[in-house]
């Protein structure tokens, strides 16, 4: 057995890489929180990683340290599951896409816990997602060929929208879960709120795809813009207040089932 898998599989990295995927629900229920907000005022924080992580701050310093910790170790376990997880699945190249999106995971986590700890720390933050996705596709832009750049960026994002509109229409996040260990009667609760979850995030990851493409053809950096973005673009629309709850709700779900998929993932 490998160091990695050694590391990967000891008592003291689950608990703290579990603990992690709950702190990665919290943000999600609190980008859930700040999407409602959009509707209700029409304004406020950021609804994306860094406004949740901004709006927690408001709370106290403890509890953000704990996230900035918890989201840390968290991005670390996903770093493990990348170089050794996935065991369980038969398939290679299904295992080559699960430890690849455990990549992303991971760079997500960690992203999030360092802003925490510069926000707990005093430090500041750099500027919002979407500020952060308009300056990165601004320099792709300047690029020879950069709206070509920009428009292979949009494809791979709307990729990632149509794999998880497929995870949770096939299900197939079950996968990677052990109901066994779960208290009996939860199985339904954490299918359904992880289907919901996952169609939520298609949705959301498809728009910033779109905004990504408009980006690209306009050869506009302003036209990007990550998920708060994505967000107050369908609060825009017909009917818009009523999606974006739907959207809201759907990433809520997603946030609780965090904490199910924390306590049941397979090792």
């Amino acid at each position: 057995m490998s160091t990695s898998t050694k590391a990967k599989n000891s008592r003291p990295v689950q608990l703290l890489g579990r603990a992690g995927m709950a702190c990665y629900g919290v943000v999600h229920l609190l980008i859930a929180y700040l999407a409602i907000r959009i509707v209700a005022a029409g304004g406020g924080q950021e609804a994306d990683g860094r406004g949740a992580i901004s709006e927690l701050g408001a709370t106290g310093g403890v509890l953000l340290w704990v996230v900035a910790v918890g989201l840390i170790a968290y991005g670390l376990w996903q770093a493990l599951m990348a170089a050794t997880g996935y065991s369980w699945v038969g398939k290679t190249r299904r295992r080559v896409a699960k430890r690849v999106a455990s990549v992303a995971r991971c760079v997500m986590g960690i992203s999030l816990g360092v802003y925490a700890i510069q926000l707990a720390s005093g430090a500041g933050g750099e500027g919002s997602g979407d500020q952060q996705q308009q300056e990165f596709t601004g320099k792709l832009l300047a690029l020879p060929a950069g709206p070509f750049l920009v428009a292979v960026l949009a494809a791979v994002v709307l990729g990632v929208a149509v794999a998880a509109a497929l995870k949770g229409i096939r299900k197939s996040f079950l996968d990677d879960l052990d109901f066994s260990s779960l208290p009996s009667g939860t199985r339904t609760w954490v299918e359904q709120l992880g289907r919901v979850g996952y169609l939520a995030k298609a949705v959301v990851f498809g728009l910033v795809g779109v905004l990504i493409g408009f980006a690209a053809f306009s050869h506009d950096p302003g036209q990007a813009g990550g998920l708060d973005a994505a967000l107050r673009t369908l609060a825009a629309q017909p009917f818009g207040s009523a999606l974006l709850i739907a959207v809201a709700a759907g990433l809520a779900a997603f946030g609780a089932y965090c904490f199910g998929a924390a306590w049941a993932h397979r090792k």
